[in-house]
């Protein structure tokens, strides 16, 4: 009678024992078989992973053999489909067998590494290196790999810049080292102003790249243009005051003679990280300021200059009763002849041609803007900007050389052209009449057929274009300004032809645009650059104060 009951209470034991197995979680209870296993696990990324996730059919015993090995893409597969299109990727499909999987780079499953944890941050040079010995000693031997070294984990590791799984080529537009990149993947150390701080990083590096010709071109879209890598190298980049620095000022002149052969040679290149107001060379800073006080200056009188003469020629045609006025007595003489046709062909070019270069050189400065994008959005594969703003040169250029040599060659164009020579009464003409564009006084004054208005517009244009033609020259040949300049003349270049670049077009708009297109006298245009003849003179219209003009003087002036 006992061995029944006995029997009962034992399987009522196995019975519970097994519930309470099957309770347990499927990690525990393989632990009771694979401890060694469980130990690396519970200590690897995965630990908090249970290993059913993983490892299907568990709970048949003995398990049955042939049951796959699991893949990490089941449960990454995000992951996954970035490595299989990275390089690595590509070579196992290709069959290279070298290639790193997961397990070279993570570890085996169940030893899986944190990612997270310092120690595999400061392994992963150790990891790259497996395949890459060389590119991973010139990396431990920069000044990321010391500060790797030194266990600062802000300091950027092979993945920070390649990327981690999905690893492309430099070739490949897409990669983060790729040329185009370079400043954004830089810049996500040097342009954190948090990480410049704790760190002592100059935190004008990346600002002052972007203003530099080497980072406007780069935002461009050039491929060939000097990026930080260029500069600074690549795995091998050591601070400027180390000898085997390529930035170290001895080794410049090879750095920069790269690009620019000879640079250097004769002169220190000197600073090349220059911030306007605080990194400046001196002869650069005094151009800014001679530009920021001269700008506002001229343009801001040409305005109150031009609106008042708007105001009163408006008053005098439109609010003044009819009785008020008289017909200009010079309607009744002769038309004068502005421009003869050679001048108007000459004209014409310029015109062309200056536009052209206000395009196509504003477009470096601000390539964000619309009028900007289409003309930029080319640049990366065909540098249609910089051909056209130098085809434009070369043709205002010829311009400028073709109207001396006319002047010198033609009594008649020269004749001409001295009614634009300044004379003495230029100075009270534009004095008087500012007055009274500025309604100080009520008279009128006297303004000569070719007065301060046009004799100023001329030399400006002659002024700007030996100016702009000097930069111009200077900046286009950069290799031999370097090679027999210091680096100093070509920055002040630069900053005289963007300054100056920005008087003239301001000065085109608000003051010729004025008198050919806005001033009453002439509205809707002047089409002197078209007939030659003057249509103000036809249609002007003057005040009862306005005295008349002596009609011999008039005469005398006309050109032979």
């Amino acid at each position: 009678m006992r061995s029944p009951i006995l029997l009962a209470i034992l399987g009522c034991a196995v019975w519970g024992s097994g519930s309470f197995a099957l309770a347990q979680p499927a990690g525990e209870v393989c632990a009771s078989c694979h401890g060694d296993e469980a130990k690396k696990v519970q200590a690897s990324a995965h630990g908090v992973v249970d290993c059913a996730i993983c490892h299907v059919r568990h709970e048949t015993y003995p398990h049955p053999a042939g049951v796959p090995k699991p893949q990490c893409s089941e449960c990454h597969a995000d992951v996954a489909g970035e490595h299989a299109a990275s390089v690595h990727g590509q070579e196992l499909k290709r069959g290279n067998a070298a290639a790193p999987t997961c397990e070279v780079c993570h570890g085996e499953a169940h030893e899986m590494k944190d990612t997270k944890s310092e120690s595999f941050h400061q392994g992963v040079p150790d990891t790259c290196g497996m395949c890459h010995a060389d590119i991973a000693a010139q990396f431990k031997t920069s000044v990321h790999g010391l500060a790797v070294a030194r266990g600062i984990p802000e300091a950027p590791v092979c993945t920070n810049c390649h990327g981690e799984h999905q690893i492309l080529s430099p070739q490949n537009a897409a990669s983060p080292v790729n040329a185009s990149h370079i400043r954004e993947t830089c810049g996500q150390c040097h342009g954190n102003v948090m990480l410049s701080k704790r760190f002592g990083l100059p935190a004008d590096r990346l600002v002052s790249f972007d203003a530099s010709f080497h980072g406007l071109a780069a935002k461009t879209g050039s491929q060939s243009v000097a990026n930080c890598a260029s500069c600074h190298g690549v795995h091998n980049i050591l601070a400027s005051s180390d000898p085997r620095s390529t930035v170290n000022v001895k080794n410049l002149p090879q750095t920069c003679g790269r690009c620019h052969p000879g640079a250097g040679t004769r002169f220190a290149i000197g600073l090349v990280h220059e911030l306007p107001g605080r990194t400046e060379p001196v002869p650069v800073r005094w151009v800014r300021i001679t530009y920021e006080f001269l700008i506002p200056l001229a343009i801001g009188l040409m305005i109150l200059h031009n609106l008042g003469d708007w105001l009163r020629k408006l008053a005098a045609k439109r609010f003044r009763p009819a009785a008020a006025r008289v017909k200009d007595v010079l309607t009744a003489r002769q038309r004068q002849i502005r421009m003869y046709p050679f001048e108007r062909i000459e004209h014409a070019l310029l015109v062309v041609s200056f536009l052209t270069l206000v395009w196509t050189g504003f477009a470096l400065k601000y390539p964000d803007q619309w009028w900007g994008r289409v003309l930029v959005q080319w640049e990366g594969t065909f540098a249609i900007r910089g051909i056209l703003h130098r085809l434009a040169a070369a043709v205002m250029m010829s311009v400028a050389v073709t109207h001396a040599l006319s002047l010198a060659a033609s009594k008649r164009l020269r004749d001409h052209w001295k009614q634009l020579w300044p004379v003495r009464r230029d100075l009270p003409e534009a004095l008087l009449n500012f007055s009274y564009n500025m309604w100080w006084h009520q008279r009128r004054p006297v303004i000569s057929p070719h007065s301060y208005i046009e004799k100023a517009e001329y030399w400006a244009v002659v002024w700007g274009t030996v100016v702009m033609g000097a930069s111009g020259v200077m900046l286009w040949a950069n290799s031999l300004t370097l090679r027999w300049l210091p680096k100093v003349a070509l920055d002040f270049a630069t900053a005289v032809h963007f300054y100056e670049a920005v008087l003239a077009t301001m000065a085109i708009f608000v003051w010729h645009f004025y008198s050919v297109i806005f001033d009453p006298d002439v509205y809707p245009l002047e089409t002197a650059f078209l007939t030659g003849v003057s249509v103000k003179e036809e249609e002007a219209e003057a005040w009862e104060e306005t005295p008349a003009p002596d009609p011999g003087e008039r005469n005398e002036q006309q050109p032979q």
